[in-house]
């Protein structure tokens, strides 16, 4: 009988310990841990993506670029929307009503419990109005971002565009979500990850009238956003802005250069946009405009455009002729029109000469030579040995390769090689004389204006190049890719540049000389003009050069489309931005005037020749 008095005790005592342990547990739920609250009710709390600010872009001179404005982008949440007056949100917001029908139905289609933005990129100064009465609209709210504007309005091409990434990337990468941006083009686009920095998430109670009331736990579960890094461009934006002025109403580019480091200092496409019309909502109503515009403002000439380079080419072939020992400094050859066409000029005597002449048969003869050195006793065995070589030298000058430059969708150009002529003539059907328009780089040549410029800053520094790139510095780091300091060597004897530069020198300085328009007073200006074949209307005008001829401090290649002759167009206006750069003004200002008064956007008719 004791015995089951004791187990009764016993069982009740088990019993008051375990109620005593649940009314604990529901004393801590509902009292002290208001954490399970949250699991049960989801709609008094609200997880807000805090966007960060992307980092901001200044030029080399630390001149602001690029900053960030604040917008908002309206969220929606479809099982909290209460009934209301549609057509005064409509008018609220500045939606129609079947605009509103159709997203608030796209809503729900995407969950009706979770947030997916109603209107994107709301700004300031509508947001202002708005606020005051969203408290009368439960289930929508709005969450901060933040848009680029452009203060200068300059380097459109270079700087690039944020868009709402696509599909595809939000599948391969799980930082990006469904509503998230991303840079599209530019350094936007190249230096994406360390200008994004990295969202956070903010989680904050609201009431039943959709109203904020305060952090949740006092903030312990958010995440800080970390703003973008700063960084810090190797473009002078005064010159950037001179060259575009100087490029309106043209089509062409401008690539300038710093030789002793590669540093870009200015690189402009025309025609060109105002980079403001491709921000926020505006991207949707202006890209098709820009896109379909037949004077084609959204390529970027400066990097994606192939041309021939001309008779800037005969720099290249008078190195490797040289190199190779086929010719010397002293070299002369007659001007033989029969070979192929020229203007008239004396003689050229000698390596100096042909360059300050841009004697076209000279290197008819000197590429013949080149190609032709008796490895074979079969002519065109002797040509494919002869160009398999030459395409392999000619692609250590940094064209028909990748330069490895930081600017996105830059072409490679093309240098004809031996399987190429294979498969365009067939193996052992083709010769020196089949292809020499290379010679005075015509043919099937194609080079990019930036990798003409990087050509230039060869020449400045006797034979050697650093990776053309616009990254400068990164705030808080000491250090740049190591692409970037890297010099690449173009195996040429330097002894070889000294005739080239000298040519150069004379092509400006001189009378006979092809290029005079590009002389500056106190200046000493080192040049080659090109002519680049159009078959469908006047050809492109070409103008490299380096200045000072000792010590370089900048070398620039410039493109003018349909403009003729390059002395005419492309030299004077290298010799403005030369000037402007090394001395801060320009003095020959009726030669300014000249080029800022120049229409040539029409496609001039090709002259017949008498």
């Amino acid at each position: 009988m004791n015995n089951l008095s004791d187990r009764k005790i016993v069982i009740a005592l088990i019993f008051l310990v375990v109620g005593f342990i649940f009314l604990i547990r529901l004393f801590n739920v509902q009292v002290i841990n208001d954490k399970y609250k949250f699991d049960s009710d989801q709609n008094v709390l609200r997880e807000v993506i805090q966007y960060p600010a992307r980092g901001l872009i200044y030029d080399r001179n630390g001149k602001l670029l690029v900053y960030n404005e604040a917008a908002y982008d309206l969220m929606v949440v479809p099982q909290q929307v209460k009934k209301m007056d549609t057509l005064a949100f409509c008018q609220l917001i500045g939606m129609s009503y079947d605009n509103f029908i159709e997203k608030f139905k796209k809503a729900k289609s995407f969950s009706r419990y979770k947030p997916s933005v109603f209107e994107k990129e709301i700004s300031s100064k509508s947001y202002a109005s708005i606020q005051e009465k969203l408290f009368e609209y439960p289930g929508f709210y709005t969450q901060t971002r933040t848009l680029r504007k452009y203060p200068r309005e300059s380097a459109a091409h270079l700087l690039g565009y944020i868009g709402e990434v696509d599909q595809k990337k939000v599948d391969s990468d799980p930082y990006y979500k469904s509503g998230d941006y991303i840079g599209k083009s530019g350094i936007e686009l190249s230096y994406e990850e360390l200008l994004r920095g990295k969202r956070g998430i903010k989680r904050v109670l609201v009431d039943v009238h959709n109203r904020e009331k305060g952090s949740y736990l006092n903030g312990e579960m958010d995440t800080l956003a970390v703003t973008g890094k700063p960084v810090f461009l190797t473009i002078d934006v005064v010159l950037q802005e001179y060259g575009e002025q100087l490029m309106q109403n043209k089509r062409g580019s401008i690539v300038a250069i710093e030789p002793k480091t590669g540093e870009i200092l200015t690189l402009v496409s025309a025609p060109s946009y105002n980079p403001n019309l491709l921000v926020g909502r505006d991207v949707k109503k202006n890209y098709p405009v820009l896109s379909k515009d037949s004077i084609k403002p959204l390529f970027n000439r400066a990097l994606m455009a192939a041309y021939p380079p001309g008779s800037t080419f005969k720099t290249i072939q008078a190195l490797i002729g040289m190199q190779d020992g086929v010719i010397t400094e002293n070299s002369g050859f007659p001007c033989l029109k029969s070979n192929v066409g020229c203007h008239d000029h004396p003689t050229a005597t000698d390596v100096v000469s042909s360059i300050k002449m841009s004697c076209n048969p000279y290197y008819f003869s000197v590429f013949r030579k080149i190609l032709l050195q008796n490895k074979s006793t079969s002519l065109f065995k002797d040509s494919e040995i002869g160009l398999a070589k030459w395409s392999n030298q000619v692609k250590k000058f940094g064209l028909g390769i990748d330069l490895g430059t930081d600017l996105p969708s830059i072409k490679k150009g093309f240098i004809p090689d031996v399987a190429f002529y294979d498969r365009w003539y067939g193996k052992g059907r083709w010769a020196f004389s089949t292809i020499y328009s290379l010679s005075i780089g015509q043919g099937e040549i194609g080079v990019v204006p930036l990798q003409m410029a990087n050509l230039s800053a060869i020449m400045a520094n006797r034979g050697y190049y650093y990776t053309p790139h616009v990254l400068k510095k990164i705030e808080g780091e000491k250090t740049i890719p190591k692409q970037f300091v890297t010099k690449h060597s173009v195996e040429i004897d330097k002894k070889y540049f000294i005739p080239i530069v000298d040519g150069m020198y004379k092509v400006v300085e001189e009378a006979g000389g092809t290029a005079r328009r590009a002389h500056i007073d106190s200046i000493a200006v080192c040049g080659k003009t090109g002519t680049a074949q159009n078959p469908h209307g006047e050809d492109h005008s070409i103008f490299i050069a380096f200045a000072p001829k000792d010590n370089p401090k900048i070398a620039i290649a410039v493109y003018i489309e349909n403009a003729g002759f390059g002395g005419t167009w492309a030299a004077p206006i290298a010799s403005l931005l030369i000037e402007k750069y090394l001395t801060g003004t320009v003095k020959d200002l009726e030669k300014e005037k000249r080029i800022l008064e120049a229409n040539l956007m029409a496609v001039i008719p090709k002259q017949k020749k008498k």
